[in-house]
């Protein structure tokens, strides 16, 4: 198989339409199409890391009487702690049949919130890549809670993208990508290409599929920011035949919605904070004039003079929001001092920033 020079590490994430039967069993026919393809990608000497959804559904189609005795949240750890060996134990031995290995992570969002274990994951990978063993991530919902969980694995998967500073994140669902009209009309076409910055907000479908968490909104919201910061993103059907290799042998050809990564590439740790949003423990309030000396200015810190306030109480080193006076989002950030010493030097000349350019990521 002939493969793209420019790729040499793609994430593929995989959703639960994709994997699932509409009773919720296995669809054991796709799971073994998408291994082929996975299998030929990485024969041609490209790094595969999978983002893997499936584990809860798959769960459920066992344990369907559960639902009615057991909360929401109880109902979801028992699915997927069930569910997500079904899953595995089909990979290792499809992969298998190509003597390929692949491993298991399973990570939280509180786990990705300090930089520290943020690292800690991606040198598991790295080594794992190394060593020719494909990394199959999901998050463990058996011990996350709705609060501390990811939006869904849309999400996870642009954080192990940037994490792993990816070429190329492939999106897959049950949808050929995104359309300019409705995707039940006729006339409606996929948007074939999406430049940086193209709002396409007025075309996403706000429903959800009915297997997974997310819909065309997250897909969209993660496609445009892991693009932004200079990764190529892909939303396509993983239930057309051949898609994977058709997304990098033959790009003009696949049917697909693409996302033109920007031209200036976000700095991995800046990617790391992008990708942090949830995890931000409070906020900084600055005043117009800095907001508007960080939208002038590439290199600008924020510094206590332009500090007017702060929401909630953080610690040296949390991700932070910045917002303005009038609740306008500006970015996130590391904050370089906890919450009482940015109030303590707010509104204060000739002092370090409370946060650095360096981790600070605009929106």
């Amino acid at each position: 198989m002939q493969k793209s020079p420019s790729y040499k590490r793609i994430v593929v994430k995989i959703g639960s339409n994709v994997l699932t039967q509409p009773t919720g069993t296995p669809d054991t026919t796709r799971i073994s199409a998408l291994v082929d393809q996975i299998a030929a990608l990485h024969a041609a000497g490209i790094e595969i890391i999978m983002v893997s959804s499936g584990a809860v559904a798959s769960g459920r189609g066992l344990l369907r009487d559960l639902g009615r005795r057991l909360d929401a949240v109880s109902a979801r750890q028992i699915y997927s702690a069930v569910g997500q060996v079904r899953l595995i134990d089909r990979y290792y031995d499809l992969f298998g049949q190509y003597d390929i290995v692949c491993g298991q992570i399973l990570t939280t969002k509180e786990s990705l919130s300090t930089r520290r274990d943020y690292l800690n994951q991606r040198n598991c990978m790295e080594t794992m890549l190394a060593c020719g063993v494909i990394p199959i991530v999901n998050e463990n919902d058996a011990i996350s809670v709705t609060e501390l969980m990811f939006t869904d694995n849309d999400e996870l998967s642009g954080l192990v993208a940037a994490m792993m500073d990816a070429d190329l994140l492939i999106i897959l669902s049950n949808i050929d990508g995104i359309y300019d009209g409705s995707p039940s009309d006729p006339a409606s076409r996929i948007i074939r290409r999406v430049e940086p910055h193209t709002d396409l907000t007025r075309y996403i479908d706000t429903t959800r599929s009915s297997a997974g968490r997310g819909g065309m909104v997250t897909k969209h919201r993660v496609a445009a920011r892991t693009a932004a910061e200079g990764i190529e993103t892909v939303i396509a059907n993983g239930r057309r035949d051949g898609i994977l290799t058709a997304i990098v042998t033959t790009p003009d050809e696949a049917v697909c919605t693409r996302f033109v990564p920007s031209p200036t590439p976000s700095s991995t740790i800046k990617r790391w904070i992008a990708s942090s949003e949830g995890f931000a423990k409070g906020a900084i309030v600055i005043n117009q004039g800095a907001a508007e000396a960080i939208g002038r200015s590439k290199g600008a810190s924020i510094l206590p003079v332009g500090v007017v306030g702060t929401e909630g109480a953080f610690e040296k080193d949390d991700i932070v929001r910045i917002v303005t006076a009038d609740g306008t989002r500006i970015g996130v950030g590391r904050a370089a001092c906890d919450s009482d010493a940015v109030e303590r030097n707010k509104g204060r000349r000739g002092l370090k920033p409370v946060i650095h350019y360096d981790y600070l990521y605009i929106e």
